[in-house]
């Protein structure tokens, strides 16, 4: 019997993977993921080549070679829910054999980089800083649905974080580191470094208030003036947490760098996006 039956495992008549509509062969091992569809064209437009395009609901993929290596950029759309679509068939692509529906023995493992954009929880950071992300803080509930790696060094720190962080009673934080491997890669003298708290909404889930009264108003003032010897909170975004978790679990490497438009601390707003998120492209291309 096949190890995953097609209610668990949805493959296209084409032999492609549900929701991404891709095939193995349209995917390289190393990834960039944005949440917006046309991000993808403002990334892959630097690739020396593009030997696949396709788009299916939110989901757009561009394949190509960037310097003699193969690449993919891929949208998701917003939101921890899609990247638990994203993960879990970008790993089916990679590892399960989908004429078979069987385990592959030999595992691949990916490299996947979120290129995105965030909020800003520190006064210091300032707006249009790039942001590496060390850890996410979840405060979804995608992480809580799988058994996840985690070490007992973040096991201390997240339980400290659930002792000092004002969150709505019912929300139980999660948290999960970034890859080092690849954080050593994006990491230089420019970029700020932090825990990128990962949220389930925009507003208010984000501390946004606009006609609905809050549950609870401290919430980002309780990130931003955490502190755990040189670990703080840097910023705020929708994907993070569910990246790292299903990355680490199931064997791939994942980190984060992201854009900071917002400083919520300040309540300030770039003006300069387009000349911003270009640059942060490059960055990323440069060393990916």
């Amino acid at each position: 019997m096949a190890d995953f039956l097609p209610s668990e495992l949805v493959i296209t008549p084409k032999g492609g993977v549900y929701h991404l509509d891709i095939c193995p062969e349209n995917l390289a091992n190393k990834i960039i993921i944005v949440g917006d569809q046309d991000r993808v064209e403002l990334v892959s437009k630097y690739f020396d080549s593009i030997t696949h395009k396709s788009q299916h609901r939110e989901f757009a993929c561009h394949t190509g070679v960037y310097k003699g290596k193969e690449l993919s950029v891929i949208s998701t759309g917003i939101g921890t829910d899609n990247i638990d679509i994203v993960i879990n068939e970008l790993d089916a692509l990679v590892n399960i054999d989908l004429k078979t529906r069987n385990e592959k023995k030999e595992k691949v493992s990916l490299e996947i980089v979120r290129l995105g954009t965030c909020g800003i929880l520190q006064d210091e950071i300032a707006i249009d800083s790039f942001i590496l992300s060390t850890h996410a803080l979840g405060i979804d509930n995608v992480g809580h649905f799988y058994e996840r790696n985690v070490d007992e060094e973040t096991k201390k720190l997240e339980q400290e974080i659930q002792e000092k962080i004002k969150l709505p009673k019912y929300v139980k934080p999660y948290l999960t580191k970034a890859s080092v491997k690849l954080n050593e890669r994006f990491d230089s003298s420019t970029v700020e470094k932090g825990i990128t708290v990962t949220s389930s909404g925009f507003y208010g889930p984000q501390g946004r208030q606009l006609r609905l009264p809050l549950v609870e108003t401290g919430m980002l003032d309780s990130f931003s003036d955490f502190k755990h010897e040189e670990v703080r909170f840097a910023n705020l975004e929708m994907e993070c947490s569910a990246l790292f978790s299903l990355s680490s679990a199931l064997g791939h490497e994942s980190t984060a760098i992201c854009l900071g438009l917002a400083n919520r601390r300040k309540k300030e707003f770039t003006t300069n996006y387009e000349t911003k998120i270009t640059e942060l492209i490059e960055y990323v291309l440069d060393r990916i």
